[in-house]
């Protein structure tokens, strides 16, 4: 078995691709409750597994505890897991395993008990509470290396057992290395050891790099700290000194941000030099700017909180996160669990640096459903995972249709990702507000010579939600997929004087192929005579309009054909 035959990550013309079995992967993934995967009896329910395919799923995201695979020191037990890998690879679908290890939700709660009791050998973290007082937390400290020596252990245990029981079959395709990592309730460590190393300097090698690497660090990064390019590398600077100038809060962060992603990296080197499958860690996100999430009917702290500690205070935001790659450069990619922020700032945010999007927690309902289509098209994202997949039925889960085209159209997706990106753009559009006045911006992108305009289709009545993706074949022609849009082109020539649509067809695609064949024409009824092309809402509202124009949906795929004339006025 070689580096290549293995599930891996290949880079692409500006981001990379999953590449299982030696073709590349389109995750349509999902995840499960933290417990699912837990119980080999209840995942032995073909039920459960027959749901997830009916939804069109083929990559599930279950966790495996250290307090389960190892409950007594050195003894490790893998019948569950290996039970779940089976069951999956039977059903056909690839899994993500979650290793909670030393560190789940900014808590060290799936620890096994041997580790959690000994507090000596394996130290806890403090916070400071009012007046003073310190509290020590269901944490475990990331500055002492029996610690991580023992959390690097068992996932090398994993790695290797993964790499001997599944290595040539690919059943699992990446691990998540802890889960949201860092502290909350104080934003550092105040234990004594602590206390010692925020006094120190800060490691001469961080400083460096962040010195070099000035004008390629991460946008928010720069906000906060641009003056970091003109510190002298030479010169010992403290925690407090290169990163507190606007509060010691900020310095503190950066601090557990380096105990953190030095605390990872030791595990997730450990685990791949046993197995190198891709690796990832995920971000509980902060929520500096509430004014750009969706919080409506919810505290401000469910979406992140708008200070380190709030928030897990050390793990890897966007602004922190130049951090996390250069101290865990065992980690493939860093990946937001994304609820409430804005979709399209996270997921640029976490592009960073041309690293691959994967998005592994997500919400699960209709809105979450229509933004993965920017997340695939416009981020080129390697998967979307809605959370509590499995307290859905298939009927009733709004991914199910989202997943079901999107799965009969992998391989055009693919290929375009890889080769050519640019010529593809996602798009969604919400449920319309009663009463709304703000006019919405469409979304446009320039391919093939053409300014492509994507608005939310409209009939008479009530205007309905949307989403899809428009991907340039060439010469003009363009894939259009989805529904409640109408797209439009114009020529970015100068000398053109009309842009128009000059032929487009229905279209219906073996699933199992990708061929694409012609359902039926479109004529000036579904395209305006030439304007725009109508993917009309699933159930058109004509608002009490007698005569039924524009037909609902149907296969939600087209092909459209956009031309352009030049002019010259003749002489008389």
């Amino acid at each position: 078995m070689t580096a290549l035959s293995i599930p891996h990550l290949r880079k692409t013309k500006t981001s990379s691709q999953l590449i299982v079995n030696g073709e590349p992967f389109l995750m349509l993934s999902a995840e499960l409750h933290n417990s699912t995967l837990s119980s080999a009896k209840y995942m032995a329910d073909d039920r459960i597994w027959q749901n997830m395919k009916d939804m069109y799923i083929n990559t599930l995201l279950g966790s495996v505890s250290w307090e389960q695979i190892e409950p007594e020191e050195g003894k490790f037990d893998f019948s569950n897991l290996d039970a779940a890998i089976l069951a999956a690879r039977h059903h056909g679908i690839k899994l993500v395993l979650l290793w909670f290890g030393s560190f789940k939700n900014a808590l060290s709660t799936y620890v096994p008990g041997w580790v959690k009791k000994d507090v000596k050998r394996f130290p806890r973290v403090h916070a400071m509470e009012a007046r003073g007082k310190r509290r020590t937390l269901e944490l475990m400290s990331p500055f002492h290396e029996e610690c991580w020596t023992a959390d690097a252990k068992a996932f090398a245990k994993l790695m290797a057992h993964l790499n001997e029981f599944d290595g040539q079959h690919s059943t699992v395709v990446m691990v998540q290395v802890e889960n949201e990592t860092g502290l909350l309730g104080d934003s550092r460590d105040r234990s004594k050891i602590a206390d010692k190393k925020f006094a120190e300097p800060v490691p001469k090698e961080l400083v460096q790099h962040l010195r070099k690497n000035h004008n390629d660090l991460h946008p928010e990064f720069l906000r906060r700290y641009a003056h970091v390019a003109n510190t002298d590398a030479a010169e010992c600077v403290t925690w407090k000194e290169l990163f507190g100038a606007r509060d010691v809060i900020d310095a503190e962060e950066m601090f557990m941000a380096d105990a953190f992603s030095r605390y990872i990296q030791h595990v997730a080197s450990a685990g791949k030099a046993e197995y190198p499958i891709p690796l990832y860690a995920n971000v509980w996100l902060n929520g500096d700017d509430p004014n750009g999430m969706d919080l409506e009917g919810v505290p401000v702290v469910v979406g992140g909180g708008e200070k380190a500690g709030e928030y897990p205070s050390g793990g890897p935001c966007p602004h922190t996160m130049d951090v996390y790659l250069f101290n865990a450069p065992a980690l493939d990619l860093i990946s937001p669990d994304l609820y409430l922020h804005d979709y399209e700032s996270t997921c640029q945010n976490y592009r960073h640096g041309g690293q691959a999007l994967f998005i592994p927690e997500q919400k699960r309902d209709e809105k979450g459903a229509r933004r993965i289509w920017s997340a695939y098209g416009n981020y080129l994202s390697l998967g979307c995972s809605p959370f509590g997949i499995d307290s859905l039925q298939a009927a009733d889960c709004p991914f199910t249709k989202h997943y079901r085209l999107l799965y009969s159209l992998r391989r055009q997706f693919l290929d375009t990702s890889a080769n050519r990106p640019e010529d593809m753009m996602g798009f969604f559009f919400d449920d319309f507000v009663e009463g709304q006045k703000v006019r919405e911006k469409p979304w446009t992108k320039t391919m093939g010579g053409f300014e492509v305009i994507i608005e939310r289709a409209f009939v008479f009545g009530k205007p309905g939600p949307g989403a899809g993706m428009v991907i340039h074949q060439g010469d003009g022609k363009f894939l259009c997929i989805g529904w409640g849009f109408n797209v439009s082109f114009k020529s970015t020539s100068p000398a053109s004087t009309f842009t128009g649509i000059l032929h487009a067809e229905e279209k219906e695609i073996n699933a199992e192929t990708g061929e694409l064949s012609t359902l039926k024409w479109l004529g000036g009824d579904e395209t305006r005579s030439g304007e725009f092309l109508i993917m009309p809402n699933e159930d058109p509202d004509y608002g009490g309009f007698p005569i039924a124009v524009t037909i609902p949906a149907r296969t939600c795929i087209a092909e459209c054909w956009a031309y352009s004339l030049e002019e010259e006025e003749s002489g008389c």
